[in-house]
């Protein structure tokens, strides 16, 4: 048997109709990112200052505020759902998500740990870098846990255990913390958002993002061939252990770079892949690509309505992601159950 014999969704890859309709919606948010904001500018003028040109406010507006904004929410929407997508592939459960193997508590831990210290007011990169160094140590401490041949439900409870850990740890600061500023701090990271983000987040956080993605989209041929079952898919030639460690690496350079400059963020990896599995035909290797637009115009979407609902307020996106998902989830639930009895 070849992973050609198994089911295909004819023209739903990443140039497909799917993908090319996605492709589109996301080139409009991106742009309405762009062109909406506090302050008014004229669509001709905000191209002209995303390269130099026209009113010197208009361009600190633009290169300064907009661009780095819109970037991040891009790359964090597409790092959470390609992650979503992944996890859910390989592990056979449509309600996996990234946070399952404690990635982003990891990473969340890390920057907890920088704002406590101190180190983040001595050095403006030590939040994200030590986000990411807890979030890439996680790979290591999940393969010691499960096992060089561990399987799923191994690897589930390794994660769920590193998950709350980190969970615990974090809690610990927080009740031990004696700067009430610092406290206040942390709790508003948490709660996630790409604004006030400068161009020095995006330099960070793109590079291990694009890592964690390239990673992540060569799996596609492997969970494919996973849908048949493990003993199908080591017969057909895939590596479980190397599908496994290119998953955990991926994931933990996609995820903790987005949750490294962004905090928390939730619901994205886990209501993508759910709203376009239908579209894709359950194809893993599809929706690997689909989630991944899906999940940048998920989150440029709800950046802007951040933006939008309360302009005057600091609205915070992961609560307006938390808002729009569980309810959300809620109802993909309640409609599998229908189509189940």
């Amino acid at each position: 048997m070849k992973v050609a014999a198994l089911p295909r969704t004819l023209g739903l890859g990443p140039s497909g109709p799917l993908g090319l309709c996605l492709a589109a919606l996301l080139l409009l948010l991106f742009a309405a990112s762009l062109l909406i904001g506090y302050t008014a500018i004229p669509a001709g003028k905000a191209l002209s200052a995303l390269i130099g040109a026209g009113d010197s406010l208009h361009v600190m507006v633009m290169r300064e505020i907009r661009l780095p904004r819109t970037l991040l929410a891009a790359l964090v929407g597409a790092s959470l759902g390609l992650s979503g997508a992944a996890m859910q592939g390989y592990l056979r459960n449509p309600l996996a998500e990234p946070g399952l193997v404690g990635v982003s508590g990891a990473a969340a831990l890390g920057a907890v740990i920088a704002l406590q210290t101190g180190l983040a007011a001595a050095f403006a990169q030590a939040l994200p870098l030590l986000s990411l160094l807890f979030a890439m140590g996680t790979v290591g401490v999940l393969l010691l846990l499960a096992g060089p041949r561990g399987g799923s439900l191994t690897l589930i409870l390794a994660g769920i255990a590193v998950s709350a850990l980190a969970g615990a740890l974090t809690a610990l600061v927080l009740n031990l913390s004696p700067n009430p500023y610092a406290t206040a701090e942390i709790v508003f990271w948490m709660m996630g958002s790409v604004a006030d983000r400068s161009m020095d987040e995006v330099w960070l956080a793109a590079p291990v993002t694009l890592l964690g993605w390239a990673l992540l989209l060569t799996l596609g041929r492997g969970l494919d061939a996973l849908t048949l079952g493990e003993d199908a898919a080591e017969a057909m030639g895939v590596s479980l252990g190397r599908l496994r460690l290119m998953l955990l690496a991926g994931v933990a350079a996609s995820v903790g770079a987005a949750t490294a400059v962004a905090g928390a963020v939730g619901f994205v990896g886990l209501v993508v892949p759910h709203l376009l599995r239908p579209l894709t035909g359950a194809r893993p290797s599809t929706l690997l690509w689909s989630s991944a637009l899906g999940g940048a115009a998920m989150v440029l979407a709800a950046d802007l309505a951040v933006r939008l609902i309360l302009p005057d307020r600091d609205l915070k996106l992961g609560v307006v992601m938390a808002l729009i998902g569980a309810p959300l989830f809620l109802h993909l639930i309640y409609k599998t159950r229908r189509q189940g009895s």
